[in-house]
């Protein structure tokens, strides 16, 4: 490993802009660009991760650091900017494009150069860290496609940026010091670092020129700013200045985007270094070796209407033949996500990865069965190394058993556990490990049931079962809070799925006229799949707990914890089956 000292590269504008070199000259070359109020040794801890295969270039964007800065305004225009760092592309890495990547400010001036048709085919990728590109922003807060709430959510998350704007207060602060303990407070926020950044007086204070010159004419007057460059967005869960949704729209405006988040606050980069350097690798390492796949980027039109929480993600479902596992794969992908769909039927599994793809190109199938633990660790293994650590896991698959306890055999029994629980706890011992080492962020999401809190004296097998979920799912929420993974129990209630179709009736009578029962029941219900897979998508936004789907799902949980001896007495009543 080498370190070269600061050597300067001369912007359009005469400007001497300070840049870094380090690690292997023969590697794949990764610029970083970083943001405000920081200046190029931020990246220095993430820098050391890559300097023994990567050629690592660091920028002292103008004004920072021992980069020189312009005496107007407009010298901080993003149009400039992003001109600096094709400047620094084209000195650095005049033959082969560059890996890009962007912290804050830096992801800023970084989106405005990818998105800039001129500037494109000098980045080989783009991975942007806690910051959107401005007009992407601008359109967000206009449209408001997340709502209001997250509108309001993230203006509050921006109030400092009115501050800037003031005169002379925002100096005043910095130069007193008391702007500079506010700031290390916000930085700790999310496990971030302890040891305070190495900044100067001028990076504080040249850079509210960044803001002042680029915040209204691009919020308030945004364009359609588009890339075709691969692109990565990095959200860490606790960042204290913007919300998941106002990065993940870029969905919008880029064909080929990764959005993952992972658990941190804003400077997550330099408290945990590694967790972000494995994304910003596999990134490079897909383009690097051309694995990059055409079929899954978004054609113009898709990308157009595609945003939101699941854009640019990875969905396991499993039992995604069928039913709600299904439907939720059609929900997801069409918000965006890449689709695994798993089930133990093939074909089936098959049929919904080619509808899944036509939302969203790059989805699979694979048939698994859940009960394997050995055949769900090979799922996971093919997941990473085919897609990368997933976002989303859900473990869905589910048999049906009915019948009293005295009725019922071993055999029922072991099946019905076998799927329903086993099941689920292979999905998550096969998938919870990968995703708490790619640095958490990511969901599982289990499915149960109305019937784990809902007593009867006919569905008491599925019924423990679906308890045993509910509880392991609480369980583990629990224990990887801590590494940022979410866990969240759907209870999805009377669903029409067709899952009496297929399920084990013991001691109901004659069983064919048992489940036309059954069925009749479930269609005078009403409530489809496509409607569940919605509600629960719309969850998994907030990442709850729990997801009661339905009407009685809902009130069941009510009672469940109000009135629980009425539950006990109501399971006394035999049900019309």
């Amino acid at each position: 490993m080498s370190t070269r000292p600061h050597t300067y590269v001369t912007a359009s504008d005469g400007q001497r802009l300070a840049v870094r070199t380090a690690g292997n000259p023969d590697g794949p070359t990764l610029l970083l660009v970083h943001g405000y109020p920081d200046n190029s040794s931020v990246w220095d801890a993430f820098a050391a991760e890559f300097t023994a295969d990567h050629r690592v270039v660091t920028l002292d964007v103008r004004g920072a650091g021992r980069s020189t800065a312009p005496d107007d305004r407009s010298g901080y225009r993003l149009d400039q900017l992003a001109d600096d760092i094709v400047t620094v592309a084209d000195a650095v890495s005049p033959g082969s494009p560059v890996h890009l990547v962007g912290h804050d400010w830096g992801a800023i001036q970084s989106w405005h150069a990818v998105t800039e048709p001129r500037h494109a085919h000098r980045f080989a990728s783009y991975t942007a860290v806690s910051g959107p590109d401005l007009d992407h922003a601008g359109h967000w807060l206009r449209t408001r496609p997340d709502g209001v709430r997250a509108a309001l959510r993230q203006a509050v998350r921006s109030g400092y940026i009115g501050f800037f704007h003031l005169p002379v207060v925002p100096e005043a602060a910095w130069l007193t010091g008391v702007g500079g303990l506010a700031l290390s407070a916000l930085e700790r926020l999310g496990g971030g670092p302890r040891t305070p950044a190495r900044r100067g007086t001028r990076d504080y204070l040249n850079g509210l020129a960044l803001y002042r010159a680029n915040m209204a004419r691009h919020l308030l007057r945004p364009v359609e700013r588009r890339t075709d460059v691969p692109v990565q967005v990095l959200a860490p869960t606790d960042d204290a200045f913007m919300v998941d949704q106002i990065q993940s729209n870029a969905g919008r405006w880029v064909r080929d985007l990764r959005f993952h988040r992972f658990h941190g606050g804003h400077w997550t980069l330099r408290s945990r270094p590694a967790a972000v350097a494995a994304r910003v690798r596999a990134l490079v390492a897909e383009v690097e070796s051309g694995r990059r796949r055409p079929d899954r980027a978004l054609t113009a039109q898709q990308a157009r209407r595609h945003g939101g929480a699941f854009a640019g993600q990875v969905a396991v479902v499993t039992g995604a033949g069928s039913g709600i596992g299904r439907s939720l794969c059609f929900e997801l992908a069409e918000r965006g996500a890449r689709i695994v769909a798993v089930d133990v039927n093939g074909p089936a599994a098959e049929r919904t990865a080619e509808l899944a793809d036509l939302l969203t190109p790059g989805s699979a199938a694979r048939r698994v069965d859940v009960t394997d633990a050995a055949a769900t660790d090979q799922l996971a293994a093919w997941v990473r190394d085919e897609y990368g650590v997933p976002d989303l896991v859900v473990n869905n698959a589910g048999i049906g058993v009915a019948g009293p306890f005295l009725e019922t055999t071993a055999q029922d029994w072991e099946r019905v556990v076998d799927v329903n629980l086993w099941g689920v706890v292979h999905g998550c011992r096969a998938f919870a490990p990968m995703m708490v080492a790619a640095g958490g962020g990511g969901r599982i999401v289990n499915t149960a049931s109305a019937a784990a809190y809902l007593p009867s004296r006919v569905y008491g097998a599925y019924a423990t079962t679906k308890a045993a979920v509910l509880m392991l799912s609480r369980s583990l929420r629990g224990e990887l809070a801590g590494h940022g993974v979410g866990v969240t129990a759907v209870c999805p209630g009377l669903v029409d799925t067709g899952i009496i179709s297929g399920a084990r009736l013991s001691g109901l009578g004659e069983a064919s006229a048992a489940k036309d029962r059954l069925n009749r029941l479930y269609r005078m219900r009403g409530y489809t799949p496509e409607k569940a897979a919605a509600r629960i998508a719309d969850a998994l936004q907030h990442g709850p707990e729990i997801v009661p789907v339905t009407g009685e799902a809902h009130l069941g949980l009510l009672l469940s914890r109000l009135s629980p001896r009425a539950l006990r007495a109501a399971a006394r009543v035999a049900p019309p089956v």
